[in-house]
């Protein structure tokens, strides 16, 4: 048996590798061949799930969301002591010092990550912007993001926390970080699509077990995930998703 997957798009290119090195290991603990899958984006996503080619998935909590209540997928690990924060950003030389400092009017970049940006309008709560006064900015990568704040193009840019320490050190010598959310309760999600129910527990101890031999700690690096994965129970990804909906009232 052959399952195919796959992995959100918003993950840093320096952890293409590390995704890598992360299915041979499965594959290897789990007796099961893992084909995996990297959409470009997330329209690509949406349509790899929509034809039904995703077995299981690494998503961003947004989209975990929609597919365990509207899909009917399972969750069964997230990464150990890793959340998913988002920064607010601003080019250095910009004079925006402060999120107060944004206006109504004002271009933020970001890229097509729901759930940074449900996180990012609260954090602009203090400037008083709604979604309706900001000229959204779309853009393919986070660093596309920074180039065009770096560049004055915009005036801030939203990132996920992960994404923005990946960039190089120039990039981030070039901007000022305004705001950066502190919420501990949202992350990507391992999902099992539901005609995999009776192989969750086989793929849940493989992955798991990630840390526990020789050379794992290689693995966790390549994918800057060092203290590897947890269980993670149908109760809590349900906690997660209220916490999400209660940022989206």
């Amino acid at each position: 048996m052959t399952l195919n997957f796959m992995i959100a798009p918003d993950f840093a290119p320096d952890r293409f590798a590390g995704w890598h090195m992360l299915n041979t290991v499965l594959q290897r603990r789990s007796g099961l061949g893992l084909h995996l899958l990297t959409p470009a984006g997330a329209r690509e996503q949406a349509e790899l799930l929509a034809e039904g080619k995703a077995d299981i998935v690494y998503a961003n909590p947004f989209d975990a969301a929609d597919m365990i209540r509207s899909q009917g997928f399972i969750p069964f690990a997230r990464p150990a002591q890793r959340y998913d924060e988002m920064v607010i950003a601003s080019g250095a030389s910009s004079g925006i010092n402060r999120v107060e400092d944004l206006k109504p009017g004002c271009r933020i970049a970001l890229t097509d990550n729901r759930d940074v940006k449900l996180i990012g309008l609260r954090l602009l709560e203090p400037a008083d912007l709604t979604d309706a006064q900001i000229q959204w900015i779309d853009v393919d990568s986070y660093q596309a993001a920074a180039r065009l704040a770096i560049k004055g193009e915009v005036e801030a840019a939203f990132f996920l926390a992960d994404a923005y320490a990946s960039l190089t050190r120039i990039s981030r010598s070039q901007l000022q970080v305004l705001v950066e959310s502190a919420i501990h309760d949202i992350s990507h999600v391992l999902l099992a699509h539901p005609r995999l129910a009776a192989e969750v527990p086989r793929i849940a101890e493989a992955l798991l077990s990630i840390g526990s031999q020789p050379g794992d700690a290689d693995v966790l690096d390549a994918l800057g995930l060092p203290a590897g994965f947890e269980r993670m129970s149908q109760e809590q990804a349900e906690f997660m998703i209220d916490l999400m909906d209660t940022l989206l009232d």
